[in-house]
């Protein structure tokens, strides 16, 4: 049941990223948009780390692709468990 549940959140986590980077495509995005906001609030406490590990090479922020692949390391951990 928790194992599951921790599933879950991983997978709401991989849907927000990915809804994020997707923003990013879109510079004139309204970033007061409470939709925008949410999901900046939501997924910036853990890109910021990894952004500080890994700084923007040439405008490229690689901190959401080492996201994915943590998220997928422990989504795969976790059905070992399961």
């Amino acid at each position: 049941m928790i194992i599951e549940f921790l599933l879950f959140l991983v997978q709401v986590a991989n849907l927000l990223l990915i809804a994020r980077v997707l923003m990013s495509w879109f510079p004139n995005l309204d970033y007061r948009n409470p939709l925008v906001r949410f999901l900046y609030d939501v997924t910036e406490p853990f890109l910021r780390p990894l952004r500080q590990l890994v700084p923007p090479q040439g405008g490229f922020d690689l901190s959401p692709l080492i996201a994915f692949v943590i998220l997928f390391f422990i989504s795969r951990v976790l059905f070992q468990v399961s």
